[in-house]
Parts: structure tokens; C-alpha cells; sequence
């Protein structure tokens, strides 16, 4: 996809719009839809701004599909080449694809146990983590309680959106 001024995003039609940003936001188009009516948009801080609202005005029920829309962290669908070309850069540039077997192994250990506490995957941006802190990380996490874990993972899903459309759109 070519890189687009975010103004010209502002004067698109709907669903134009939400094909753009496809992927901002892991299989949840609902997100764009909220915030193209929000539009013009200054600048990218603005659209990332109206795109994290619309995100966080949703409902409960909403945001935890959302948050469930993640892969798991060198998971079923990472080793199934299933991820979305985004969350597959952004694996691979946490060396999460080159895990020892002793990695992967505590890795699916640290999947298992955080599903069964919080019933949603571990969401984290990567980007900037080697697999040694991921997983230090992962493991901390495991001691929140289940209201910390879902606000941390809706922290964590802005900031992926946030890098995600820095790496699309220019300022």
C-alpha cells in the first residue's frame, strides 16, 4: 500500500477509509468505521487520537473481541504461518520466529497459563524487545489482576496502532 497524506484520508467515503487502515487494528474494521466520522483529521496525531477513542468508547463486550482478534506470541498461528502480514513483520522483528527450543517451549508455557488467568491473549508491542525481555515481561504479567491485564492490553493494541500508522501514513 503507498503512503497517503493523512489529509487525503479525511475526503474518503467510508469504506474506502476503514480499507486503508486495514490492519491498524487486528481483524477489527469497527474501529476505523467509529472513527471516520470524526473526520477531517489535522494530522496523523489527530487520526490516532480519533482511532484510540473510538476504540476505548467501545463496549466491554467489543474490546475484549478486539483483544482477542491478537495471535498469541510465537503461537498456533505464528508456527501455522497464519498471522496478519503486520503482526508477522512484528513478530519477526522480535526474533520470535528464531525462538531455541527451550523459548518456544516456555513461550507456549506462558500462552497456556495467561489464556486460562485471563481468557484473552498476551498482547504486547514488541517492536524494541528482544525475546529474553518478552519473555520476562510475559511472565510478570501473569501476577496482574484480570481489570490491570485488560486495561494494559488495550494500552498495549494503542500502541501497536500508533506504530502501525506511523510506519503507513505520513505526519
Amino acid at each position: 500500500m503507498s503512503l497517503v497524506p493523512v489529509q487525503t484520508l479525511s475526503n474518503l467515503d467510508r469504506v474506502t477509509f476503514v480499507a486503508m487502515l486495514e490492519g491498524v487494528f487486528e481483524h477489527s474494521p469497527w474501529v476505523a468505521e467509529r472513527a471516520w466520522v470524526q473526520r477531517p483529521f489535522a494530522d496523523l496525531p489527530a487520526l490516532e487520537i480519533a482511532l484510540i477513542n473510538s476504540m476505548l468508547a467501545a463496549s466491554a463486550d467489543e474490546q475484549l473481541r478486539l483483544i482477542r482478534a491478537h495471535p498469541e506470541l510465537a503461537g498456533k498461528a505464528a508456527v501455522a504461518g497464519e498471522l496478519t502480514a503486520e503482526s508477522s513483520r512484528e513478530q519477526a522483528g522480535a526474533r520470535l520466529d528464531a525462538c531455541s527450543p527451550a523459548e518456544f517451549a516456555r513461550l507456549q508455557e506462558l500462552n497456556a497459563a495467561y489464556v486460562a488467568r485471563f481468557g484473552f491473549p498476551f498482547i504486547l508491542a514488541v517492536r524494541g524487545f528482544d525475546r529474553a525481555a518478552i519473555i520476562e515481561c510475559f511472565a510478570a504479567r501473569l501476577s496482574n489482576t484480570p481489570a490491570q491485564e485488560f486495561a494494559e492490553a488495550l494500552r498495549q493494541i494503542a500502541r501497536i496502532a500508533s506504530l502501525r500508522l506511523r510506519e503507513r501514513f505520513p505526519g
